[in-house]
């Protein structure tokens, strides 16, 4: 079992920045890949960023890269979401989210668990 809470979200200009965090319960943090995903009002929610379990490799939605960056630190039991540049588009509510045994989460419904998700919002 592995509880998400998500963190560092809030107000921000086009252009701007935001870092959000995910900190997660648990020994076994560094067996789960991590994801991020947001959901925007009326829409789906949609793939960010994910990172696999020792950090070997991330992936981007198109959107986002170049512009954001996914890290994580299994000492401390914390996922990252540094967000770059950031765009009116952006504006969402932010999850982060778990799975085990799986080199990579990048399909919300592969996710085993969810953080209650911090909200952005990218002003013009």
């Amino acid at each position: 079992q592995v509880q998400l809470v998500e963190s560092g979200g809030g107000l921000v200009q086009a252009g701007g920045s935001l870092r959000l965090s995910c900190a997660a319960s648990g020994r076994t943090f560094s067996f789960y890949a991590m994801g991020w995903f947001r959901q925007a009002p009326g829409k789906e929610r949609e793939f960010v960023a994910a990172i696999t379990s020792n950090s070997g490799s991330t992936y981007y939605a198109d959107s986002v890269k170049g512009r954001f960056t996914i890290s994580r630190d299994n000492a401390k039991n914390t996922v990252s979401l540094q967000m770059n540049s950031l765009e009116p588009e952006d504006t969402a509510v932010y999850y982060c989210a778990a799975r085990r045994s799986t080199p990579i989460l990048r399909t919300a419904k592969a996710a085993d668990y969810w953080g209650q998700g911090t909200q952005v919002t990218v002003s013009s």
